[in-house]
């Protein structure tokens, strides 16, 4: 699949700095994507090498790094830069020395929190962009995209069964291979219990101390697992925002499954049937629908833009986005004629809201009020 955007988005981000770190989850179409690119960049007569950290020969090329990386020019491509997080420094000298002759692609399966060398080292050099697994403006089926998730090799399989195959396989890696390379040492069935355990707290405000007495461990430990999780693009950590009301507001935050074939995996969802039967199924297509909308807007926001509201007394916004000066809520109903509440009608006067969206599965798209309106999700595909 040609994932034009992010082919523009890419050029238009080595006009600003030298360097791009392309950042997403393992096997979300990196390394396919900078292949893509370096094929654009061929045709312009542009050297192109390749550094794959996974592949040990290329490994004991970079041993002496300054004298391997200083001598090329063009498209320098480094894979899977968290193995090797030491580069960073080296790549600063480079970048510095060469920055009319070097551009560098450097692709991540940890977020930038979790890679700190490269915001410690390369600030002011560097451009983030994240990838993420395949989104609804890209492909032409929702519910399957719903269903099975976005990863490539999951939605593009043949038979739900392979799918399914493949998601319990990238969990298994993930918990055994891909956490220890990113340098924690943690029991795989430890992880695996956390994870599986948080699945039901999806779309539900988080309470460390209350998964910790369930799994026996201590809120530090339960904290220190939730952001592994959300540093290698599993899980989103929705943040409250805080208004200067008189109301009372929740303050913690909310956990969302940023895939939710990883989701439905973990809670043995294996098709549509079960999908449309399982009692999650509201808080499934809450956080499909969130995490669409958010990917939808990037990169125009990023995370730090998006926030829930609640209040003590039952007031809530699923989804906050601020931009500029301009505030948009979302509200996520899996209901075929989803109406206006009191508790939206709240959120749009106490947050000021541009206008808000109730976002659901049907194809009626229409003005309810002055500023709510009534949003099948694939209308999503043009940004607001």
């Amino acid at each position: 699949m040609n994932r034009q955007a992010y082919l523009d988005e890419i050029t238009h981000l080595f006009q600003v700095n030298p360097c791009i770190a392309l950042l997403g989850p393992r096997q979300c179409g990196k390394t396919t994507l900078a292949q893509q690119y370096a094929a654009i960049a061929g045709k312009q007569s542009r050297e192109i090498t390749r550094f794959d950290l996974e592949d040990e020969l290329d490994l004991r090329r970079l041993e002496n790094p300054k004298l391997a990386l200083g001598s090329l020019t063009g498209l320098i491509i480094i894979d899977e830069i968290q193995k090797r997080p030491d580069l960073f420094p080296v790549l600063r000298v480079l970048i510095d020395e060469h920055r009319d002759e070097q551009q560098y692609l450097i692709l991540g399966s940890a977020s930038r929190e979790l890679i700190k060398q490269s915001s410690e080292t390369l600030a002011g050099r560097i451009s983030y962009l994240e990838l993420t697994p395949f989104q609804l403006s890209e492909i032409d089926d929702q519910n399957k995209l719903w269903l099975r998730g976005g990863f490539p090799l999951s939605y593009l399989a043949k038979e739900e069964e392979q799918s399914g195959r493949w998601r319990t396989d990238y969990i298994r890696t993930f918990l055994e291979q891909d956490i220890p390379a990113l340098g924690f040492n943690i029991p795989a069935n430890e992880l695996r219990r956390f994870w599986t355990m948080l699945a039901h707290y999806h779309g539900q405000i988080f309470n460390a101390s209350e998964l910790g007495r369930s799994l026996g461990l201590s809120h530090n430990t339960i904290k220190k697992y939730l952001d592994i999780l959300a540093g290698t693009f599993m899980v989103r950590i929705l943040q409250p925002w805080h208004e200067n009301l008189k109301k009372r507001q929740v303050k913690s935050p909310k956990i969302y499954f940023r895939e939710t074939g990883i989701f439905h995996s973990l809670l043995r969802i294996t098709d549509k049937s079960q999908l449309f039967s399982m009692p999650q199924l509201g808080a499934s297509w809450e956080g499909f629908a969130l995490e669409e909308i958010i990917r939808l807007q990037m990169p125009a926001i990023d995370s730090n833009d998006c926030y829930f509201w609640s209040t003590q007394s039952g007031a809530e916004l699923d989804l906050l986005i601020v931009s500029g000066t301009q505030r948009i809520g979302y509200e996520f109903k899996y209901q075929d004629a989803p109406k206006i509440t009191k508790s939206m009608r709240t959120a749009l006067e106490d947050l000021q809201l541009s206008r808000l969206y109730i976002v659901y599965p049907g194809n009626q798209a229409f003005q309810m009020d002055e500023k709510i309106f009534l949003s099948p999700l694939k209308n999503h595909i043009e940004k607001p």
